[in-house]
């Protein structure tokens, strides 16, 4: 444990030292508030809410999770330095458990500084404030289910563009399948029963439940579940890699 705690230091300092993660910081910052305001019409809407700033969450984090994961084992391999790292005296599933949990919480600070639109909203009105906190917790987890899917790929490619693409693309099709428009689709060509066992394997629906106050355990389990297996992948994957390399 203390190992996973000083490579986790390590991994999470390392972030600061890199220009990398304060362009990620300003560009979803800037964006959460364009989408909101711009897109969303967050004013037009007369509504004291977070729901237009969560409803743009699935598609931002399309590309700005997969930019910040696809080096994650990528780079390490690349570098040749991956190595090294797995010679220190901790196991090879504590390094990827250390890697993925310093990248979700720089996901998570990033999702906190967007505590400004927590105080317009409360100057605005009187909104639900546990919708707001499951929101952020709906938005949170979805972040770490696709940093785990960005983990899994890193470790598939030396490749860093590599990796974003085959994240980016995973991601789209976890996106899409719950999305109404594709669900209206689908409801035309298959039974009820076939679209909504699509649907369930979704972010959006589960994000959607989550973002409107709704906490199910299912939609609790569906992401820990992904995030799950796509570290599992991930440490298969340098396994069998590890004596190749």
């Amino acid at each position: 444990m203390r190992e996973l705690k000083e490579l986790f230091k390590k991994e999470w300092l390392g972030y600061f030292y890199s220009p990398v993660a304060y362009v990620f910081i300003v560009i979803f910052l800037f964006s959460t508030v364009g989408t909101t305001f711009f897109l969303g019409h967050f004013f037009a809407s007369n509504q004291a809410s977070l729901e237009l700033f969560f409803m743009f969450h699935p598609w931002l984090y399309l590309f700005l999770i997969p930019a910040l994961g696809m080096g994650l084992w990528a780079e390490e391999r690349a570098q040749g330095s991956i190595e090294l790292l797995l010679t220190l005296p901790i196991s090879l599933a504590e390094a990827v458990l250390a890697k993925f949990l310093a990248a979700w919480a720089f996901v998570g600070l990033a999702l906190f500084l967007t505590f400004p639109m927590v105080f317009t909203v409360l100057y605005l009105g009187q909104p639900d404030k546990g919708v707001m906190l499951t929101g952020y917790l709906g938005s949170f987890l979805m972040g770490g289910a696709y940093l785990a899917i960005a983990s899994f790929t890193s470790a598939l490619t030396r490749n860093q563009v590599i990796s974003f693409i085959v994240t980016v693309m995973v991601c789209f099709t976890l996106v899409l399948s719950g999305w109404g428009v594709f669900v209206e689709l689908l409801s035309a060509w298959l039974p009820t029963v076939m679209v909504e066992l699509i649907s369930n394997f979704s972010f959006t629906t589960h994000f959607m439940n989550l973002g409107k106050g709704i906490v199910d355990l299912r939609d609790l389990i569906f992401f820990f579940s992904v995030m799950v297996a796509g570290l599992l992948l991930t440490a298969l994957v340098l396994e069998k890699k590890r004596g190749n390399e």
